[in-house]
Formats: structure tokens, sequence, C-alpha cells
């Protein structure tokens, strides 16, 4: 794969990204504004959380942070183990729980990597609060799903957020505001902007 190749991948996902952002962003700020209404007229405090738009506080288990050192660690044990790229673990566990281990989602997604339920299972997940389970099954279910859809990161991402069911149906990424968003913000911090001024 020669350079010239790899900086048109880089600055088209870059432009997809961007063209998908401005597309969605009128339609997020009026569902942002209708969920603060709702919550407003019943009652319930809003708390900014990994995803951008407020959502219900929820009592959430204390848990201690993890020093930058072991983290890193374990997130590279983890991926190695399971043939993940380690910066797809580190985004996705940035993006669902802000590395906080204690993590708990509306929907009942839990811990670092905010598996389901059903995730835990599958993965023999004992306590999806240890960090270590969270992220050794949470880079599992990202290997399983980067060979159903053949190596397609987007994809793979689309299916850990919004299940493999919905893009399977969809033929591709739903269309779930939160989903669009979801994969638009890893995707972007895996192709970071590059200086083109000092390439040959």
């Amino acid at each position: 794969m020669t350079w010239w190749f790899v900086i048109f991948l880089v600055q088209d996902v870059r432009s997809q990204a961007e063209r998908a952002r401005t597309a969605m962003q009128a339609s997020l700020e009026r569902q942002r504004a209708s969920v603060r209404l709702q919550a407003e007229s019943a009652g319930v405090a809003m708390v900014p959380r990994a995803v951008p738009w407020p959502v219900a506080a929820l009592p959430e288990p204390a848990c201690e942070t993890i020093r930058k050192p072991d983290l890193a660690r374990m997130i590279g044990d983890a991926a190695q183990k399971n043939g993940v790229d380690p910066a797809l673990v580190l985004e996705v566990a940035r993006e669902e729980s802000g590395f906080r281990p204690c993590a708990v989602s509306p929907k009942g997604a839990e811990g670092l990597m905010q598996l389901m339920p059903s995730t835990q299972e599958q993965f023999e997940v004992r306590n999806p609060f240890d960090a270590k389970q969270s992220l050794d099954a949470g880079a599992k279910l990202l290997k399983q799903l980067l060979e159903r859809y053949h190596g397609d990161v987007t994809l793979a991402l689309s299916a850990y957020n919004a299940g493999a069911t919905r893009v399977d149906k969809a033929g591709g990424v739903p269309e779930i505001p939160e989903t669009k968003s979801y994969v638009i913000d890893i995707l972007s911090r895996l192709a970071p902007p590059q200086d083109l001024s000092t390439t040959p």
C-alpha cells in the first residue's frame, strides 16, 4: 500500500465523518432539546455522560480510578490475546465508559466496555466491573464483529453499539443518531488529522 493511498483513506474517513456530522447536527439538536424538555417536565436531573447528549442520572457503584499504566497494560493484553488493534479497544473503552469501570448505562450495559448481561454470559464475565474481565470480553466481541463484517471497522463499531441484528437489517450503519455519532467519534480519533505539509 503506497503512502498516497493511505493519505487518501485517512482523508476520506475524515471527510465522511464531517459530512455525517453536519447532516446530523440539526436533528441531534432537536432531539437534545426534546430530551431536556421531557426530563424537566418529569423532574429528572440530567448529567453529561460518554455520549454527547444528557441522560437521566443513574446511581453507579463506587469504583476506583484505574492508573493509566495499568489501563494501558490491560488494554494491550486484551487486544493481543484476541487479535484486535489496541487503539480500537482503547477508543471503544473511551467512548463506552470514559474509562470508568463502574459505568452503568440506562439500558443495563455495565463496566468499562459496557457489556450487556447477554454478552457477559456469552463470554463468561463473572464481574462486569472488573476492568480486566470487561476489556477481555469487549476485545473478544470486537474480534467477533470484525470477523462477521470482514474487517469493516465501521460496521463492527455499529454492531457493538446497536447490535448486529440492526446492522444486518439496515445493510450498513443503522439510521440511529446515537450509533452514527458513536461510529464517527471513534473513527475520527482512530484517524487523527495529519500534517501533510511534510509529506514527500
